[in-house]
């Protein structure tokens, strides 16, 4: 589902990327960040070519000054569909474009600059394990049916772990997986060099 290939002898300014397609047949183009041949085939560190965006639902129960713990991440791909339109507008008059791509909901577009109160510290349960937290810079908030909603997009790069399957199709590979660890490691390791 890609037309990229690996090609070490590509100058330092060119930058390959690859589109992975999801199970619905959205595709997301990302960067390749980072490349590693191992014994099981190639293995690439991906970064989305446009920002990906997360948005949060906010339980309507509390008061206007709403703690971290009351905001829900939305995943559920069926709501994200029906406030797509309302997200779309309010994200347009900031001039960027909200895409429904696969994997993470993207915009394009240029973001207005970081500011320290527009920072949000997410705290996401990692089944059972300790919690990690993950820091989001506020874009805008809207209402969908009396719900408040906001978009946020991480600080932090979201990166992806892929292998070509044997077709030659890029496809995610799960970076929880114990046998990935050391791969994942080189390729962030060789990425910050």
């Amino acid at each position: 589902m890609s037309s990229f290939q690996f090609n070490q002898e590509n100058e330092p300014d060119e930058v390959d990327s690859v589109t992975l397609t999801d199970e619905d047949g959205r595709t997301l183009d990302c960067y390749v960040e980072n490349a590693l041949e191992a014994e099981d085939g190639t293995f690439l560190l991906l970064m989305p070519v446009d920002i990906p965006i997360v948005i949060l639902v906010w339980d309507d129960e509390t008061e206007e000054e709403q703690e971290v713990s009351d905001a829900i991440l939305l995943e559920d791909k069926q709501e994200i569909e029906e406030i797509f339109p309302d997200a779309k507008a309010v994200l347009a008059e900031l001039d960027l474009t909200l895409m429904l791509t696969a994997f993470t909901l993207t915009v394009k577009g240029e973001l207005p600059p970081i500011e320290d109160d527009g920072i949000l510290t997410l705290e996401l349960d990692t089944e059972g394990e300790s919690l990690e937290s993950e820091e989001l810079q506020f874009l805008v908030s809207f209402y969908h049916q009396d719900q408040k909603y906001s978009i946020y997009t991480p600080l932090a790069p979201l990166l992806f772990l892929a292998k070509y399957n044997l077709l030659g199709e890029v496809e995610l590979v799960s970076p929880e997986d114990e046998r990935m660890q050391p791969l994942l490691e080189e390729l962030l390791f060789d990425e910050m060099d």
